[in-house]
């Protein structure tokens, strides 16, 4: 059973989600946090595996949240919460090593995707997060963004894109009836190409440069 974080400053959006992931069997919400220092302070206390994490919070937000995470090893796989309103949260968020990236309004559906995938070490964007942070993104880039994809094969660019569906090296590898090596060498090449250090900033210089 996952064990799960819900940091939040909105009670009843704690709330709305605690219902939802109450829905499945696999999920356990362990405990809660109004804001980043409360998420810390049950951090050094609680093992957990996800955390949901809003950016915007009193006291401590989510970015300073992550920077102070980012030399734990028992970190948790964090899930931002957005209202799409400041793409540039988002990035900063990644860069931060968050994995996943869902809206408020996210479906049970999509929640429970999106916590496998990143519980099992894969990047998961919600579809609707995809798309909003594709219309910031593309709107500012210089060209240069999509060059870079020039020099990945044809199978890259489809890896890369499973990746950006969530899925993990080995689920990669059932699709292309190939070895798991065989993918974590190709997302080794993606990252080396592209010039980044984690699956989250490859997807999302897929966005920016419109191929995905």
């Amino acid at each position: 059973m996952t064990r799960i974080l819900l940091v939040d400053d909105e009670e009843l959006m704690r709330q709305g989600l605690r219902k939802l992931l109450e829905l499945s069997p696999d999920f356990e919400v362990v405990a809660e946090a109004s804001d980043g220092l409360s998420a810390l302070e049950t951090l050094g206390r609680i093992k957990i595996e996800v955390m949901l994490l809003d950016v915007r919070m009193p006291r401590m937000g989510g970015l300073e949240v992550l920077d102070a995470l980012r030399t734990n090893p028992d970190r948790p796989a964090t899930i931002v919460l957005t209202t799409f309103d400041d793409p540039e949260l988002l990035l900063e968020a990644a860069r931060r090593e968050a994995r996943g990236f869902i809206s408020k309004a996210v479906t049970l559906e999509e929640l429970v995707l999106a916590i496998r995938a990143v519980a099992d070490g894969a990047t998961w964007f919600q579809p609707t997060v995809t798309s909003n942070l594709r219309k910031a993104l593309v709107s500012r880039s210089s060209g240069r963004e999509a060059a870079q994809f020039d020099s990945l094969t044809e199978r890259e660019v489809e890896v890369l894109k499973l990746v950006a569906g969530g899925l993990t090296n080995r689920e990669i590898a059932q699709t292309f009836s190939v070895a798991d090596g065989t993918v974590k060498n190709q997302v080794s090449s993606i990252l080396s190409k592209l010039a980044v250090h984690d699956r989250t900033l490859a997807v999302l210089k897929a966005i920016e440069a419109g191929i995905i």
